[in-house]
């Protein structure tokens, strides 16, 4: 049986969702069903607005966990409870990013696919990482966990 205070028992890689989300999403809007999608000519600003603001979210939160010597790794241990930096903001600022890139690569396709295919993505997130990431912290961290949840919301 499976101790979610030794790792979590992480289901799936979490940019797996998001890259394969994407990837059928392109292949359907250009190989099979066209599904247009188009702000003009700042869909490309968006975009790259979006994929660099995720990025800088994502390289913001990899350096906080640096700092304080824990893995981003979610299928292992984690040896302190990140409570500061993009922390402050969202216990999960690293798929908070990650949505963000995900919407800014959906307007440089131009496509709405991604939408339709984004509550399966979130669903595989919350539940296939998420979940298994938050029993291992209150398994690991007790009340220190439970504290920091009532504290920051999960998402923003």
């Amino acid at each position: 049986m499976h101790d979610p205070a030794r790792r979590p028992a992480t289901l799936v890689l979490p940019p797996l969702p998001y890259a394969l989300a994407l990837y059928v999403s392109w292949r359907l809007d250009r190989d099979l069903w066209p599904w247009p999608f188009s702000l003009g000519s700042v869909n490309d600003w968006l975009g790259w607005c979006s994929v660099g603001m995720g990025l800088a979210l994502f390289a913001w939160a990899l350096s906080t966990f640096w700092r304080h010597h824990t893995t981003v790794n979610p299928y292992k241990a984690a040896s302190n409870l990140v409570q500061d930096g993009p922390f402050r903001l969202s216990r999960n600022p690293i798929y908070v990013g990650d949505w963000l890139i995900y919407l800014g690569v959906m307007l440089l396709l131009r496509t709405l696919w991604p939408l339709a295919f984004a509550p399966l993505v979130w669903i595989i997130i919350r539940f296939g990482v998420i979940r298994h990431e938050e029993r291992h912290l209150e398994a690991r961290f007790g009340a220190e966990y439970r504290q920091f949840k009532a504290r920051v919301r999960r998402w923003l």
